[in-house]
């Protein structure tokens, strides 16, 4: 039985921040239920990495890597913890989340709060099976951005399936900067030369806001010099006025054509030479297909989990599958980016 409609009225009567951290603690306790086995239609490959199904939780849940273990028993086929960054801080003043639920998207502006690498890699180093992808970014008031990021792939290589560079959330001033072609060339460089041999991909994920010809040129660069990009972070733009009046990253359904746009052309670009990551406006089996089709090997989801509870994850699946059937795939391999 799916509690969470029960459970939703009180956790939106507090404020966003503290109904997240209260889940966080029932999942630390051990309170949210295991996921069924996946269809075998769902089984597929992320860089190499074998998943249970193309289901992904997407970072900023779990930022510190405190529940990544009950997450994939929920049912995910992978998590992305963090973003994490060298040292700890506090992020931006609150309050710092707003939910629009007449849309049910959220807007948040908290700035990389997190504990820091050291402490997540202590509970990373004891982990068990199951693939979790590490998000780092920088510190806010680094002398040299760049060089965080070489920081903590050598910090976080050990522990994670997969590595996240996070160069696109728009709330620390100055970082989607380094989304141009020089300094995200010369960070790719600095983060490749700090992995050990053998080490994780890396990932390089980008913004929505980024033009066609920006694009392009972060895609070609990706496909040299980096082994996936994730398709999008949140948004500065305010689809039909959600949001409107409120500082910081859009996210949920309002993102998600736009975010399948840049996902598209990412395809385009890449042809399958890197592994590609859809995430914006995942709320059903319909949104997570059309990213796959669109050029997704694996699709990761966060807002509408708060709205619609762990629940999602199976209507989700089970509708995958079935829509693959519909369409004559024996396995979601066979569906990536059939529209691109």
């Amino acid at each position: 039985m799916d509690f969470y409609p029960l459970a939703r009225p009180l956790l939106f009567a507090l404020d966003p921040e503290r109904a997240h951290r209260l889940t966080v603690a029932a999942l630390r306790a051990g309170l949210a239920p295991r996921g069924r086995a996946d269809p075998p239609s769902l089984g597929t490959r992320l860089a190499g990495l074998a998943l249970p199904n193309p289901l992904g939780l997407a970072a900023g849940f779990d930022k510190d890597a405190e529940v990544f273990a009950p997450l994939l028993r929920l049912g995910f086929g992978f998590v992305e913890v963090g973003t994490l960054t060298p040292l700890p801080q506090p992020g931006n003043p609150r309050p710092r989340m707003v939910r629009l639920v007449n849309a049910r998207a959220v807007v948040n502006r908290l700035g990389f709060n997190n504990g820091g690498q050291a402490a997540a890699h202590a509970r990373l180093a004891a982990r068990g099976p199951g693939v979790v992808g590490v998000n780092i970014g920088a510190n806010k008031d680094a002398a040299n951005r760049t060089a965080d990021y070489a920081t903590g792939v050598a910090a976080m290589a050990g522990v994670a399936d997969y590595l996240a560079i996070n160069v696109s959330s728009p709330n620390t001033p100055g970082l989607r900067t380094l989304q141009t072609v020089d300094a995200l060339g010369s960070l790719i460089e600095g983060a490749r030369a700090a992995r050990p041999e053998g080490g994780p991909p890396i990932f390089v994920k980008i913004a929505p806001d980024l033009d066609d010809a920006e694009i392009d040129a972060i895609a070609e660069l990706c496909v040299s010099r980096a082994d996936g990009l994730i398709a999008t972070n949140t948004t500065l733009a305010r689809p039909g006025g959600v949001g409107e009046g409120e500082t910081g990253g859009l996210s949920g359904p309002p993102l998600f054509a736009r975010s399948t746009q840049v996902l598209a052309r990412a395809r385009r670009v890449t042809r399958g030479r890197i592994a590609l990551i859809g995430v914006g406006g995942v709320d059903s089996g319909t949104a997570a297909y059309a990213k796959i089709r669109a050029g997704a090997d694996a699709v990761q989801l966060y807002t509408a989990l708060a709205y619609a509870g762990p629940g999602l994850l199976a209507c989700i699946k089970r509708d995958l599958a079935e829509l693959l059937a519909r369409d004559g795939f024996a396995h979601v391999g066979q569906a990536v980016g059939v529209d691109a």
